[in-house]
């Protein structure tokens, strides 16, 4: 099989759905902490392109990008699947996946952590896009199942459900600005606590007292990445 070992940091989201990945398929990896303010030689080895983590080391093999490590880890363990077997049902799943990472994820950002009039754009398409998501969460309700992926959870589950289960109130908290609600969005509500409810989910979450110290302490960077993606 080859030793697996994953590069990261315990305050990531995106190495969070890596490890999530890697619980649920039963792989056992070593997890390599990354000082992201003094990136390793390791880390500028196998991700030369983008420099960020997360990445996964499978032998003498380096995969990058949170997503595309999930399929790989789906494709090349035995273990439950992450992916549904048929084709139009592996499709959606990566459709809401790249939905949540592309829109939803890039919409939230600005949302968080701009003011005034600069903030009401992006907080407008947050929220479609969270109405957006709550509304097949509905209709995912409605066929008895748990997760976007079925009764147990897959890919799209992995890509949004420990963002906005975990890491979005954190945001919310330090940000000062409410954007998730249980009276607007029951339904994501509801899959977020499923989510959380699993072992291997609960096995790799960060510690939430220390999120909150990370992005109180990095404030001010954060302003600064939503105020260029609003002007971009």
């Amino acid at each position: 099989m080859g030793e697996v070992k994953l590069i990261g940091s315990g305050n990531s989201p995106f190495v969070h759905r890596a490890a999530v990945a890697l619980r649920l398929k039963g792989v056992p990896y070593e997890l390599i902490r990354e000082d992201l303010r003094n990136k390793s030689e390791l880390l500028l080895q196998h991700n030369p392109v983008h420099r960020k983590v997360p990445v996964l080391l499978h032998g003498d093999r380096a995969v990058c990008e949170s997503l595309v490590i999930v399929e790989y880890v789906d494709e090349a363990f035995d273990g439950p699947p992450l992916l549904p077997a048929d084709p139009h049902d592996r499709a959606t799943a990566r459709f809401w996946a790249h939905f949540i990472d592309d829109k939803l994820r890039k919409s939230l950002w600005p949302a968080l952590w701009t003011e005034g009039e600069v903030q009401a754009v992006p907080m407008a398409a947050a929220r479609e896009n969270l109405a957006l998501l709550e509304e097949e969460l509905q209709l995912i309700k409605g066929k008895k199942k748990r997760f976007l992926g079925g009764d147990s959870i897959g890919l799209a589950d992995i890509a949004g459900a420990g963002m906005l289960a975990y890491w979005l109130g954190v945001l919310e908290e330090v940000a000062g600005v409410r954007v998730l609600s249980d009276e607007e969005h029951p339904a994501i509500r509801r899959w977020a606590n499923e989510y959380l409810a699993e072992e291997a989910v609960k096995e790799c979450l960060p510690d939430r007292d220390q999120l909150v110290a990370h992005f109180s302490a990095t404030k001010d960077k954060a302003i600064s990445i939503a105020k260029s993606m609003v002007s971009n």
